[in-house]
């Protein structure tokens, strides 16, 4: 029998329980998955608190894993049983020794990546690569502003970025996470409670940064807007602390004829062709040491309450996956 993470009701960590599912076999265009390791990310933590609502209680939560397929549902083409696969952002419901998923959104893994590192990786990675290179044209000599510098979008995207020429500017709440933001790449690394605004200003000669990139929503959202240099762009990708305050676009006038966006990965990667590209790129900035991916902290799928009281206390630096077995 497998075992899943469930809720049925929203709140605190403690509403996460560990029972018995019955998997079943795979329908049309299906794959029946055993799971070999769990990505955990802090958008898990908007689905339990409710922040994002599910579209039925009780729900298993999860976002990414990477597994073993076992059975192959009729009019699945490309994969055979036994193959090593990962996926993120997908059908909910990765807390789980095994699992159903859609053959189509699923990732075949390449040999020198193992299945710690996919799960740890292809969420946040993937991430990285479209706030990079898809949502707006960055070129090297850009300076922008990426706020928790030292998580595990952050510390991807400050390697990759200084690959390719962009100096990041990163925010990070504590030395410990400082410290690690700058080994990711950071070129500067600024505590938020500071006044970004006048530093950003001070590290950039007074233009401001090309763009800004902002997972935490409302107690930064606004002050981002004034590190942007004219016909620059907020990038809002997540509400950590909340959501962000409404901002007019006559306050963008106001502020330089700035951009904003509030994106997500599913609609940069819609379509098969984009899912294996954003992976694919992913899968090679890894293979070429671009991308390097510390080892993850790892949980027992059984310590879930204590891994979402880490995450949710800010007490995670990078990744961390939960372990099924």
């Amino acid at each position: 029998m497998a075992t899943a993470i469930r809720i049925h009701e929203y709140g605190p960590p403690e509403v996460l329980q560990i029972e018995p599912v019955e998997v079943g076999d795979p329908g049309p265009g299906g794959v029946r998955l055993r799971q070999t390791a769990i990505g955990l990310n802090f958008v898990e933590v908007y689905f339990r608190r409710g922040d994002f609502r599910l579209p039925e209680l009780p729900a298993t939560l999860g976002n990414e894993g990477v597994g073993v397929v076992e059975a192959i549902g009729p009019g699945v083409a490309g994969l055979r049983i036994g193959d090593r696969v990962a996926y993120a952002d997908g059908p909910i419901g990765a807390y789980a020794t095994e699992r159903l998923y859609p053959a189509d959104r699923l990732v075949p893994l390449p040999d020198g990546i193992p299945d710690a590192v996919a799960a740890a990786v292809m969420l946040k990675g993937m991430t990285a690569q479209y706030l990079l290179k898809q949502v707006w044209p960055l070129a090297a000599g850009d300076t922008v502003l990426f706020h928790a510098a030292a998580g595990g979008v952050g510390q991807i995207f400050s390697r990759w970025a200084r690959h390719l020429g962009i100096a990041v500017i990163g925010t990070a709440s504590t030395p410990v996470k400082r410290d690690a933001a700058r080994r990711a790449g950071c070129a500067h690394v600024l505590d938020p409670r500071d006044d970004l605004p006048a530093a950003v200003r001070d590290l950039t000669g007074g233009h401001g940064v090309a763009a800004a990139f902002d997972s935490i929503g409302r107690d930064t959202a606004l002050r981002s807007l004034d590190c942007l240099r004219p016909r620059g762009i907020l990038v809002s990708f997540g509400l950590a602390s909340g959501p962000a305050p409404a901002i007019a676009p006559l306050t963008l006038a106001a502020k330089g004829s700035l951009y904003l966006t509030h994106c997500t990965l599913p609609a940069y990667t819609a379509d098969r062709a984009a899912l294996l590209a954003t992976a694919g790129d992913l899968f090679a900035a890894i293979g070429t040491g671009v991308v390097t991916v510390d080892p993850p902290r790892r949980y027992p799928l059984a310590d879930i309450v204590q891994a979402h009281r880490d995450l949710e206390g800010r007490r995670t630096t990078g990744r961390a996956i939960l372990l099924p077995g």
